[in-house]
């Protein structure tokens, strides 16, 4: 079979898919009546001074003013603010700045000679900072009112944060029309090495900040990126707000609105990351990603680990045929075995197609008791000889040839655990791009049925990132680290039991992982027929729900932190929920394994 090349993309790219504005307008109406709440808090609690920093060069003077309208309207009052004026000396924009600073000592103005970049700028301002928080404001954007007061409910919430950030929106260029949400999942390392998904709004303590030099000169265009992945790596407090704290200006000079009107910010930011891995031992390539301001982290495979390919399977012969023919012809990784889990079948076919599989060196096991996919892969785990293993749904067909270096590369890693990858039904469309708990109540895919050539949300289809759990259908772990989660849970014997064992994988301190550089084709349930398909099944699949919801209720309750809880959990398909933050237990209680009772 040829390599097909689904991952193809055009060059245009606008974030977030179109049909969620007309939700977030109803969001807006919804969840921001309520934001005045912070008047009533701020004598209540601590008072930390802000500095908001930002450089200024020559903005419209109806847009620096509504930017300074913004900060004055800030609920939090205890704040200072540093800009370092570069403007044309003399020009409107410098005098007013001057007159707002005249009539509100908060307001800090360094006049600069000349234009020294906006690094250099940046850095001068922030030396003239005296809050114990940096804020970063560009000069065009805006401050939501609540901003502030947000930022010190949550500090006082934790005072050992050190980082923290925020959601935020677009606005046009007249500063009309709040569209475009970007809802942004809580802190994930692998993400962040995929795109600046942080942004705006950022906040970081002052001696965190000191402690790494600020803004390094040379990343002009991805200044941020750079002090982001530098920050990070001197704390783990990292914090996100799930709420539109930031109103991103859509302005022709601005990546909001046009990433080639600063065509060195990509060169910039690969430069910022090549140098964050370097720092951190880690041996990656880096290039340029699919979308614009996207990277790729190539990481060196180290040696030649043995992987064991673990393929249950009952009946079917032409699939498992197909599934390993494609592996064999395939792929590109050679230190591998296959290892086939027999349970259930009787017809001559498949069992004449095992033994011309052994005669190709393909281990062969027999599982003699009722099917029960934990048990089934706990029993072949054991008898694996990879140090890393790959399960494997018979109904699979590799499409990328170099998918097995793809999930190692990621898997060989000390701090991940499971590694996924893109599955696609035989049309092309998406079966799975990550999983999402609380989805539907319990755990679901997203994305089901999105075109091969979607970028998803702000691009997250196209990019290496980290999700709470991956489907068991392509799944790769490290064999040792497999044996310390305690492996699949086999009272999950159909259902969540890939889930179950993510899950459990972040409890010992690892992260999973999603590439969709490792592409198949899934032939969902050809085997076992799917879950709801007659009212054993149904049966079944609700006592297995329900056991995993009792598992998880805490996890789901706090919503998926690959997530965010302002997006619906109702469909695969990203969407805001105009209702904001749900009790995802209380809003699916009508579901069918809620009412379910043992017989």
């Amino acid at each position: 079979m040829k390599e097909q090349k689904v991952n193809s993309l055009n060059n245009s790219w606008h974030p977030p898919q179109r049909s969620i504005n007309p939700d977030y307008q109803l969001w807006i109406q919804i969840n921001e009546q309520n934001d005045l709440f912070p008047h009533i808090l701020k004598e209540e609690l601590e008072s930390p001074l802000f500095t908001i920093v930002t450089p200024v060069k020559d903005p419209a003077l109806s847009i620096i003013h509504a930017t300074i309208q913004s900060v004055l309207a800030q609920s939090y009052q205890r704040w200072e603010w540093i800009l370092a004026d570069a403007s044309v000396p003399g020009s409107p924009v410098s005098a007013l700045l001057e007159k707002y600073s005249r009539h509100d000592p908060r307001i800090k103005i360094i006049r600069l000679e000349k234009n020294h970049g906006i690094a250099e700028n940046t850095n001068i301002a922030l030396k003239n900072a005296s809050g114990e928080w940096v804020g970063f404001l560009d000069h065009d954007d805006l401050l939501a009112p609540i901003a502030l007061a947000e930022m010190v409910s949550k500090i006082t919430e934790d005072p050992k944060i050190d980082l923290l950030y925020s959601d935020e929106d677009f606005i046009y260029e007249d500063g009309s029309n709040r569209r475009n949400p970007h809802f942004k999942p809580d802190f994930c390392p692998d993400f962040l090495l995929s795109l600046n998904y942080i942004t705006h709004f950022l906040v970081v303590r002052r001696s965190l900040g000191e402690s790494i030099d600020w803004i390094r000169p040379g990343f002009d265009g991805a200044q941020d990126y750079d002090l982001i992945l530098r920050a990070v790596e001197k704390t783990r407090k990292v914090t996100h707000i799930p709420k539109i704290l930031y109103h991103w200006r859509e302005a022709r000079t601005s990546t909001a609105r046009d990433i080639t009107v600063k065509p060195y910010a990509d060169e910039a930011g690969k430069h910022a990351l090549a140098d964050a891995l370097v720092r951190r031992g880690l041996a990656a390539d880096v290039q340029s990603g699919p979308i614009p301001t996207s990277y790729r982290v190539s990481y060196h495979i180290e040696g030649q680990p043995f992987v064991s390919i673990l393929i249950p399977n009952q009946e079917q012969p032409e699939t498992l045929r197909r599934c390993i023919h494609s592996i064999q012809t395939l792929s590109t990784y050679a230190n591998y075995e296959i290892i086939v889990i027999e349970n259930g079948s009787s017809s001559p076919e498949i069992f004449h197609l095992y033994k011309e599989l052994q005669e190709k060196s393909i281990k062969v096991l027999h599982w003699d008791a009722d099917f029960n996919y934990a048990s089934v892969n706990n029993f072949a785990v054991q008898r694996a000889r990879g140090e890393f293993v790959l399960f494997l749904n018979n109904d699979t067909e590799i499409i990328t040839k170099d998918w097995i270096e793809q999930l190692l590369m990621h898997a060989q890693r000390k701090d991940v655990g499971a590694v996924g990858a893109k599955l696609y039904y035989p049309d092309h469309t998406l079966q799975h791009a990550g999983v999402v708990v609380g989805m539907g109540g319990v755990a679901g895919h997203l994305y089901l049925g999105e075109l091969s050539t979607s970028m998803g949300y702000f691009g997250r289809l196209q990019v290496i990132q980290n999700y709470s759990a991956v489907t068991g259908a392509c799944l790769m772990v490290q064999k040792k680290k497999f044996e310390e989660a305690g492996g699949f849970d086999e009272r999950f014997q159909f259902a969540y039991n890939d889930v179950d064992f993510c899950l459990r994988l972040l409890e010992k301190d690892y992260r999973n992982v999603w590439t969709p550089y490792a592409e198949l084709f899934h032939h969902e349930s050809l085997t076992r027929g799917a879950e709801d398909s007659n009212s054993e099944k149904h049966l079944r699949f609700c006592r297995e729900a329900r056991l995993f919801i009792t598992r998880w209720k805490n996890f789901i309750q706090k919503h998926d932190p690959c997530f965010n809880p302002n997006l619906s959990y109702d469909t695969s398909e990203i969407r805001v929920n105009p209702l904001g933050k749900i009790d995802i237990l209380d809003y699916f209680i009508d579901r069918p394994w809620n009412h379910f009772r043992e017989k």
